[in-house]
């Protein structure tokens, strides 16, 4: 069992841990959720030493070993093979089969493995990190945010793969699906404490909101008997007769402790603007081809009719093409063949990762935000920057020194400050915390216009989908039906 003990951490005035404890009992899965910055990745570098707690003791096992997911890349052996194999133990140096097996299940080919880690993208990169932290078979295993860059083949293998795990577990993920279908039990960052629980997400959180509902009904109640007491007082101060047990109140109320209201939480909450469209077609593809050279076609002789209504969910393997279509829908990318045809009162909201990237860093928030939208008045610019939890003096913050999430959320924001009628969503939810995702489906759902998004959530795809485009074994389909239909129907298996 591994013992944690009045942690304490803040950096200058922030407060992130308030001595706070915590056991991890053994073969725990615990999935860790909270809001970006308040402490879940620093946790696991707590546990790893890479931080240093103010106050507090972490307890190990002896001869413990932690594994952990860095996002940080330093690859040293001319293959993705011998870099995998770095991740074995001493004793099974020689088992190569279980590098292969991992590597394999993490979309990588059998042709892959003598290639050199280099000429993979940053996304590869980092499941190879991952494939290095699963064959060195840690007793805890510390996952942050492993189903960024992961295909829905590859989310689905790991998932399987952590049902199985026989040690520890520390997971950080937005997805929720994915939490809740590996873990065991879920702990909460919430107000500088951490509150762990055997179930799910859901559980966890309707039981801290009933505390915390009960918390305020408390407070409100000894409030109103303080003031009754208060009013008591100032009437009988001056009878003599009841001067001792006025005396007793003053010294009995002294003494309480109404204990303090709870501050209220921020929380990303928000709608897009819809433009007014009456046409039933917002946009078709007919026939377009594309590829970057003429010997590597992704798209060929590929149709799709985007109507108002419509919720098109583009999946299937990494590399594919799916971010290339996206653009090409945005007009960032012009088809090789064919042509894409958008109606004359079509607007678009395109949020991509090239978006993410051309964000000046030298800007503030707010000026990002008047960027996108200049004849939009500075006072509705701030409001729409505190709606996306910048507020006060954070949509001063220059964009240089934000996270992954909050640069996702500053082009959000910059979607948001203009109607459309047409949303296309690359992978919105990478960097994005579990409430975030939250209120993302929320305004998708209630959005009047064209939706389609590239997306490996499964929630997401339940809940959204009402036609999918699936990118498999060098072929572009369209599949007219909800995701659930698609496991019925065509399914992974074979994919």
């Amino acid at each position: 069992m591994i013992r944690i003990q009045n942690l304490f951490l803040s950096f200058g005035e922030q407060l992130i841990f308030d001595h706070c404890d915590l056991d991890i009992k053994d073969r725990e899965r615990i999935g860790i959720v909270g809001m970006n910055g308040t402490g879940k990745s620093t946790l696991l570098k707590i546990l790893t030493g890479e931080i240093e707690p103010t106050e507090g003791n972490i307890e190990f096992p002896p001869d413990y070993r932690l594994g952990y997911l860095e996002q940080h890349l330093n690859f040293t052996e001319e293959t993705i093979l011998a870099e995998g194999c770095l991740g074995l133990r001493e004793e099974n140096q020689w088992d190569t089969w279980k590098v292969e097996k991992i590597l394999s299940g993490l979309g990588f080919s059998v042709e892959d493995f003598d290639k050199a880690p280099s000429e993979f993208s940053g996304g590869f990169q980092i499941r190879l990190n991952l494939a290095k932290v699963l064959v060195s078979e840690p007793n805890l295993l510390l996952l942050d945010e492993p189903t960024n860059y992961l295909d829905i083949s590859s989310i689905r293998w790991l998932k399987t793969f952590l049902k199985g795990w026989d040690g520890e577990l520390l997971l950080v993920t937005h997805d929720r699906d994915f939490m809740n279908s590996v873990t065991t039990h879920t702990m909460a960052i919430h107000r500088q404490k951490v509150k762990k629980i055997k179930g799910d997400t859901v559980k966890l959180y309707d039981q801290i909101a009933e505390e915390e509902a009960l918390y305020m009904a408390t407070v409100e109640n000894a409030a109103k008997k303080r003031q009754k007491t208060e009013e008591y007082i100032n009437r009988f101060r001056a009878k003599a007769s009841l001067a001792s047990l006025v005396q007793s109140k003053i010294k009995k109320l002294a003494k309480e402790d109404v204990g303090k209201e709870l501050d209220m939480i921020k929380t990303l909450g928000f709608q897009f603007h819809s433009a007014e469209f009456r046409a039933r077609h917002v946009m078709k593809a007919d026939n377009i081809s594309f590829g970057y050279t003429p010997e590597k076609q992704l798209i060929k002789n590929f149709s799709l009719t985007l109507s108002k209504e419509d919720r098109v969910c583009i999946i299937g393997k990494n590399g594919k093409g799916k971010s290339t279509l996206l653009s090409l829908l945005a007009d960032e990318l012009t088809p090789n063949e064919g042509e894409i045809w958008n109606h004359m009162h079509c607007k678009k909201g395109y949020f991509g990762q090239t978006n993410i990237e051309r964000l000046d860093p030298h800007l503030t928030v707010a000026d990002a935000m008047q960027e996108a939208s200049p004849e939009t008045p500075y006072g509705m610019i701030r409001k729409m920057c505190g709606a996306m939890m910048f507020s006060g003096d954070l949509a001063l913050k220059k964009i240089e020194v934000l996270s992954g999430g909050e640069k996702s959320r500053v082009s959000l924001g910059k979607i948001l400050l203009n109607p459309v009628n047409c949303l296309l969503l690359d992978e919105p939810t990478n960097h994005l915390d579990m409430e975030s995702c939250d209120a993302l489906i929320a305004a998708i759902d209630s959005f009047d216009g064209a939706v389609a998004i590239v997306t490996h959530n499964e929630m997401f795809l339940h809940h959204l989908a009402t036609k999918l485009v699936v990118f498999d074994r060098d072929e572009v389909t369209v599949f007219d039906g909800s995701y659930a239909e698609f496991l019925k129907k065509v399914g992974w298996d074979n994919k």
